[in-house]
């Protein structure tokens, strides 16, 4: 089931899912795990804005994506930046699939025009998940992070939600 994040009560589970990635991984950039608290306030900033859901199954967290602002200038105000983090036993299962089909439609619902996807170079199945929603590849930041004592690259992924484009 798919449902409205809830700041105090999903913050524990939303926690220690975030906090797999960044204590063992390169996806997220953060370098120190956060407390549930942390988390609770954080959801309760993007949430008040922009959507921000949960994927739930027999009372158990799987999974969450929200939106948030790509870029503070008021230009940007329509264009947002799309997250999503599983747990690991939810991967590969259509959790991701049905979380960000339902995170993209209520964004355009919202009025955004773009969502953009960061992504942490060599992660190819998150690539490979964002190709399958339609985004597509627009930029390559070489040596922007350093975590693990290894310097990151990420490539940003783009996705038009009105169909309109520069190009």
């Amino acid at each position: 089931m798919i449902r409205n994040v809830e700041p105090e009560n999903d913050a524990e589970a939303l926690t220690a899912i975030y906090n797999e990635y960044v204590l063992g991984t390169t996806i997220s950039f953060e370098t120190e795990a956060i407390s549930p608290a942390q988390m609770a306030r954080r959801i309760a900033g993007f949430a008040s804005q922009y959507p921000y859901l949960v994927y739930e199954e027999a009372g158990q967290v799987l999974g969450h994506c929200y939106a948030h602002r790509w870029k503070e200038r008021a230009a940007y105000a329509r264009t947002w930046e799309s997250t999503i983090y599983l747990a690991p036993q939810a991967c590969g299962k259509g959790v991701g699939q049905a979380l960000m089909q339902e995170l993209i439609s209520r964004c355009r619902a919202a009025g955004c025009r773009v969502l953009i996807a960061c992504i942490t170079q060599g992660n190819e199945r998150s690539c490979r998940f964002h190709e399958s929603l339609g985004f597509r590849r627009v930029s390559h930041f070489h040596a922007v992070g350093e975590k693990f004592g290894k310097l990151l690259d990420v490539v940003d992924y783009q996705l038009n939600l009105t169909g309109a484009t520069t190009d």
